[in-house]
């Protein structure tokens, strides 16, 4: 299945359900402390970077990019529609965030991700694609209901994204 992933810089009502029920989806996983996804409000700020994949004019799967400082963003709002997972739209999104940051020369992408069981789908995927565990960072502290992992962009990327290389 393709998708067509586009910026996304204003609210719509399904951009909206799509990702309440993002935040549906993780409010038996863990207590409000430990659960650090952005409502849709906080996701189109300065500094954050919201896109959305869509199929047939829905939405099926969102990411973002938000500054932590310069060079290095966090990768937000990971998300695939229950009902398409493992057809390899998360991988397409991810991807696409992880070409786009490149191609504004970010050195580094990180992420919090939670430890429980219903987080390993998403884990692997992170793991496939060359992140690997760390501490936390920008705001995070140590939670052992968090999983921090980063993923240091390719020199030769960002020195041809900024035409250096």
């Amino acid at each position: 299945m393709s998708i067509v992933i586009e910026r996304v810089e204003h609210a719509t009502p399904a951009l909206a359900a799509f990702l309440d029920a993002h935040h549906a989806d993780m409010e038996d996983t863990a207590p409000a402390e430990s659960r650090h996804a952005l409502p849709l409000d906080r996701l189109l700020v300065p500094g954050v970077r919201l896109f959305a994949g869509f199929a047939d004019g829905l939405p099926v799967a969102t990411g973002a990019l938000a500054a932590v400082e310069d060079g290095h963003e966090e990768l937000k709002s990971m998300r695939t529609d229950p009902g398409m997972r493992g057809r390899g739209l998360g991988r397409a999104m991810l991807d696409f965030l992880l070409a786009d940051a490149a191609a504004r020369g970010i050195r580094r992408v990180s992420l919090e991700t939670g430890s429980m069981d219903f987080f390993i789908p998403a884990r692997a995927l992170y793991a496939r694609a060359g992140f690997v565990e760390c501490g936390p960072f920008g705001g995070y502290r140590p939670d052992p209901l968090s999983t921090f992992m980063t993923l240091a962009l390719p020199a030769a990327s960002v020195a041809s994204a900024v035409g250096t290389g």
